[in-house]
């Protein structure tokens, strides 16, 4: 589900017959024979994988090509990091928010009317989020509290089924409140970013250390700051429409580059489309969404193997489509008023039609399995199951 843009990072010259590097470290994948994986995507993570410092990579059910890195992996390297390997949008993530609205009592036909304008800019006073999430000024401002396009969505969820009831208390969740999930990122932060890194250095690591190491890393962790703002904003903003109030369960982020132990040992990380173990450790959970017309599961990661898994867990469904084939697939089958309806009886407020189509179910794998193939693996316990009602994409501004 990651919607970011990427360059491949720059191998070294010593290559193998396939054209990647040959240096091969440990590769795990954490997949079933249930979970179909496209040769692309596992080509991507392999050559990936081969870049010089990478010391082990993890791919998990979620894997899809990306624009020549697979998405849905995780990469550990030492002595260097690549940059390159987060793309545009850094610090994109899923924050999870129980609200105050009773879930039997939701107004979804007059929501589904009113509610607009989250991917606008807001008109209110960003200073207060800036100053609680420690974000300077900058050009990209206007981006804070929108949700932007590709897969980032803000959706209305309810609970399905709980299946770990001590874990879900612990959290302080109740059964009978809908929950907010959202899915955005740093916007047009991240791009400024990524654009004046692949100016300065193309998809040329940075050396540990370095002066451009230094550089990028607070232009990085200022991007993180601000994706966890957006998200926070776009929640208020959301709740707000619906006259709620909303409490942060958890929020993870699956695509940065940070610094943590591996092996008991200084590493750099780099996550791509793919949920940060340690992150929902410390929250206590993280919720794998599937897409707008399949359930999403809040799970507790599992530290036993999670050193092997590159600390990191599948982010999302996956695609099984590459964007823009969804349409000419599905066009034939589905009216754009089918697909604003969902088999689990969800609305979808999206009135950008290749949007629409593109971000289809039908686009995306099985939630179910991956996270089948997570917990067989023995990285997750799902405590819940929440089932989307009310899915918001994009709606276009008046003309008037």
């Amino acid at each position: 589900m990651g919607n970011s843009t990427s360059v491949p990072p720059t191998a070294p010259d010593t290559t193998s017959s396939d054209g990647c590097a040959s240096h091969a470290p440990a590769v795990q994948l954490f997949t079933s024979d249930k979970s179909w994986i496209e040769g692309a995507a596992l080509e991507q993570l392999r050559c990936t994988a081969r870049l010089d410092g990478m010391v082990h990579a993890a791919g998990f059910p979620d894997l899809h090509p990306g624009k020549g890195i697979a998405v849905g992996a995780a990469f550990v390297s030492r002595g260097r990091f690549y940059p390159a390997l987060a793309g545009n949008d850094i610090g994109c993530g899923m924050s999870f928010w129980e609200t105050d609205l009773a879930a039997r009592k939701l107004k979804l036909d007059r929501w589904e009317k009113r509610i607009s304008g989250l991917e606008l800019p807001w008109d209110g006073d960003l200073a207060p989020w800036r100053a609680r999430y420690d974000i300077p000024v900058s050009a990209s401002d206007a981006g804070l509290g929108t949700i932007g396009g590709g897969n980032h969505f803000a959706e209305l969820q309810v609970v399905d089924e709980v299946r770990d009831p001590k874990a879900f208390a612990a959290l302080g969740l109740d059964r009978s409140r809908a929950a907010l999930l959202i899915h955005s990122g740093s916007r047009g932060l991240g791009q400024a970013v990524f654009k004046e890194l692949i100016d300065r250095h193309a998809g040329q690591p940075l050396e540990e250390g370095s002066d451009d190491a230094a550089h990028y890393l607070a232009r990085h962790d200022h991007a993180m700051r601000f994706a966890r703002a957006n998200r926070a904003l776009i929640a208020w903003r959301f709740a707000a429409e619906l006259g709620a109030e909303a409490r942060l369960v958890s929020d993870v982020g699956h695509n940065m580059v940070t610094r943590e132990d591996f092996a008991d040992a200084p590493a750099w990380f780099h996550r791509k489309g793919a949920a940060s173990t340690r992150e929902a450790l410390s929250a206590g959970a993280v919720m794998i969404p599937g897409s707008r017309g399949t359930p999403s599961f809040l799970v507790a990661p599992l530290p036993g193997d999670a050193e092997r898994a590159a600390w990191s867990l599948a982010h999302g469904a996956g695609r099984r489509w590459q964007r823009g084939y969804a349409k000419s697939r599905l066009s034939n089958k589905y009216s754009v008023g089918d697909l604003a309806r969902t088999e689990l009886g969800g609305r979808v407020i999206c009135e950008d039609r290749e949007l629409l189509y593109d971000e289809a179910p039908q686009a995306y794998k099985d939630i179910v399995q991956v996270v089948a193939d997570l917990e067989q693996a023995g990285l997750v316990s799902t405590i819940a199951v929440y089932r989307p009602v009310l899915t918001y994409k994009a709606r276009r501004p008046s003309d008037d």
